[in-house]
């Protein structure tokens, strides 16, 4: 006899119920395995004490029975009586024996050993020190962490598989995720009978053409399954339909192991089809008005014109129900910057999208170079705003606006989006002043102003006084010499002396309007003076 084997490495963290392994492994040391049938992986479902001759009437599979000898005692032959007992218990499906010593027998009976060794059952000896209560007891303790263990399991594997479905190839990935938690292959069939991803070593597309045309042929939840040879053994194949809200099959995923599943495992796979499901019917179905709206723009794009009131109303709907509307309103054009290089999100563009999507609750999201442009029926308030902002984005807000103007809205938050990139500050368009001022912002004002005006602002401050005073009295004069001499009290010669000195030290033809535009803009960041028509 030995003593109960030990617990492998790794058993605890597996994604499965108590086995046999694990339960002789917390057992006391009094208790030893006298014939070991290999089972140490087996699930153990129960302890049961029974001393009927014939209890398997009464048995789960995957039960440890305790007995204290009495079915053998009694009229006939020992041994033969043994050897039945045995062939029952395995036919049930019991995952072993545990034999109590005293009242009846002070040793395992040699018959019962042999019995054992010859069926193939799991043979363990309890000393009548340790009470079947007890073995009973530690199981319920193994059963209890165990069921803790497997719940934090599924936590943590449900945040994976969500992790996966966010990722840039969510099938792919869940499948990955799938073959890592729960020991199977698994392969993603489309409807037209092609292999959509894979996980695993997977049977050939041809073995499991039954099985395929079963899941198709049929209607309804369901699993269907079957057995498929292999070089290793035996393998059951089992199936599920993926379907649509319409019971139509969208798909079908198939999965293959070499043993049965445990519930925590099935409970996996149950997550898994729900979340494949999911994903096929945003692709195939879904909200079907994006679609239809992006159809109807592309293939008829003079219908924004609105010389046809009826589709134009149609067409407004589709937009209402994209952003996630009951009826037709305006709507805003918004466009993200990101404030630093390192915004962009780790986990890949499609968990950006639905960032996008979620925040600001539409369907109609681009991702871009430069970042994200939404359109939006929100507006976009202060709250969401700074949610964004922490995020790490810089938000261009367009102002209300019907589906004809939706491509003027966008040119114009383009226009303002190198203002937010330069800034780092999100701005909404309907508070900006539309002046060239009010657009360039003070931080690209004073940036043109140091630019433009760089040999001016290096004089000495009494000089450098002098010639932006004189430049700007006679720029706001559109040029005249007369009018500035007046306004600054000087002689006509004196500004044209002036004014010649200044072109010269600038390298500029002040002759040019265009010249004189961008001085007259750039004055306006210089000496401390905001812009004229500030933003």
């Amino acid at each position: 006899m030995r003593r109960n084997a030990p617990v492998k490495d790794g058993a605890q963290d597996q994604l499965d119920a108590v086995t046999l392994g694990q339960f002789l492994g917390a057992l006391p040391p009094e208790v030893s395995v006298v014939n070991d049938a290999g089972a140490a992986e087996v699930p153990l479902r129960w302890v049961e004490p029974s001393e009927l001759e014939d209890p398997t009437p009464y048995l789960m599979d995957g039960e440890f029975v305790l007995t204290a000898g009495l079915p053998f005692r009694g009229g006939g032959s020992s041994a033969a009586k043994a050897d039945e007992y045995v062939r029952r218990l395995v036919a049930a499906g019991v995952a072993a024996l545990g034999f109590g010593l005293e009242p009846y027998y002070n040793a395992v009976p040699d018959h019962l050993a042999e019995a054992c060794s010859r069926h193939g059952l799991t043979l363990v000896e309890v000393p009548a020190s340790v009470p079947f209560a007890a073995l009973g007891l530690e199981f319920s303790k193994l059963l209890e962490s165990g069921n803790a263990r497997v719940f934090r399991q599924l936590a943590e594997t449900n945040r994976h598989l969500m992790r996966a479905v966010l990722s840039a190839r969510p099938e792919h990935e869940l499948l990955a995720a799938l073959i890592q938690r729960v020991p199977v292959w698994a392969v993603l069939v489309g409807t037209d009978g092609r292999v959509r991803a894979r996980a695993g070593a997977a049977a050939g597309l041809s073995q499991l053409q039954p099985l395929l045309k079963k899941l198709l042929g049929g209607s309804g939840p369901r699993v269907e399954t079957e057995t498929l040879e292999a070089a290793g053994g035996p393998v059951l194949v089992f199936g599920h339909p993926l379907r649509s809200t319409r019971d139509a099959t969208l798909g079908s995923l198939v999965l293959g192991t070499e043993r049965p599943l445990t519930p925590a495992q099935n409970n996996v796979v149950s997550s898994v089809v729900g979340l494949l499901e999911l994903l096929v019917r945003q692709r195939t179905s879904g909200s079907l008005a994006p679609s239809q709206l992006a159809t109807a723009v592309l293939l008829h794009p003079e219908s924004l014109s609105g010389s046809n009131s009826r589709e134009l109303n149609s067409l407004q709907d589709l937009l209402a129900q994209s952003v996630s509307g009951t009826r037709p309103g305006p709507v805003r054009v918004v466009q993200g910057v990101r404030a630093e290089p390192s915004t962009a999100m780790a986990d890949g563009p499609v968990r950006e999208l639905l960032q996008w999507r979620r925040l600001f609750d539409t369907k109609m999201v681009e991702l871009t170079d430069y970042g994200f442009a939404a359109v939006t029926r929100l507006k976009v308030d202060e709250t969401l705003l700074a949610e964004v902002e922490q995020l790490g984005w810089r938000l261009v807000v367009g102002e209300p606006t019907e589906l004809p103007g939706l491509a003027a809205a966008h040119r114009r938050a383009s226009a303002l989006r190198r203002r937010v990139a330069t800034a780092r500050k999100s701005l909404r368009e309907e508070e900006l002043t539309w002046s060239v001022t009010g657009l360039l912002g003070s931080d690209a004002g004073a940036l043109l102003a140091a630019r433009l005006l760089a040999p001016v602002l290096e004089l000495d401050a009494e000089r450098r006084a002098s010639q932006l005073r004189v430049l700007r009295s006679w720029l706001g004069a559109h040029g005249s010499w007369d009018a500035t001499a007046k306004d600054l009290g000087l002689h006509r010669n004196s500004v044209r002396r002036q004014i010649n000195g200044v072109a010269e030290l600038l390298g500029m033809d002040l002759g040019q309007a265009q010249a004189r535009a961008e001085l007259w803009i750039a004055l306006q960041y210089v000496d401390g003076a905001g812009p004229a028509d500030p933003a």
